[in-house]
């Protein structure tokens, strides 16, 4: 029995993930830091996390097969350690006593980001199959013309006759005076 080959990921499809997996990666950070007690971040720390999310964004994007779990739970942990960091550099602070985060706190992130990760590759999933539906439907099938020896059309002894036709067919009949005043 051989395996079925993977199928390229179409272009626009990549963009879908890659949008996701950005949008997700400072969600999460910034839902752990307020969660942590830390407020929202503002100022350099808020276009540092922005940064951080559009260039793992742009790197799930770039991804050849953008439903591949493994790489999107390497990507989205690795967000979530960056977030954390950065976040860090703006005064989070951890609920324990010596500074090491907490085990429900390590778990929460470990639950989202693999959560976080099966969503993204099944919406990857659904993106790319949607987008190979939309080539197909929308592909254009260049067919040549056949020419043929015989004249379609043939000259008529009164050109104007079809404007005649027309001008028949067409009412001349407006509403009756009195109403239009």
């Amino acid at each position: 029995m051989g395996t079925q080959p993977r199928r390229r990921t179409p272009p626009a499809a990549r963009l879908v993930p890659g949008a996701a997996a950005g949008a997700l990666t400072a969600t999460l950070a910034v839902a752990a830091h307020g969660t942590a007690g830390g407020g929202l971040p503002s100022g350099p720390t808020a276009a540092l996390l922005a940064l951080l999310s559009i260039t793992l964004g742009s790197l799930v994007a770039t991804i050849r097969d953008t439903a591949d779990f493994r790489s999107l739970l390497a990507v989205l942990a690795v967000g979530q350690l960056l977030g954390h960091a950065l976040l860090g550099v703006g005064g989070h602070s951890h609920p324990s006593a010596e500074g090491a985060p907490s085990v429900l706190m390590l778990a929460a992130h470990l639950a989202a980001v693999v959560v976080g990760a099966a969503l993204i590759a099944a919406g990857g999933r659904l993106a790319a199959a949607v987008s190979r539906v939309l080539v197909a439907a929308t592909r254009c099938d260049r067919h040549p013309v056949a020419v043929t020896s015989s004249t379609a059309f043939v000259s008529a002894d009164q050109p104007l006759q079809s404007l005649r036709f027309l001008s028949a067919t067409l009412s001349h009949r407006g509403p009756p005076v009195g109403l239009a005043r």
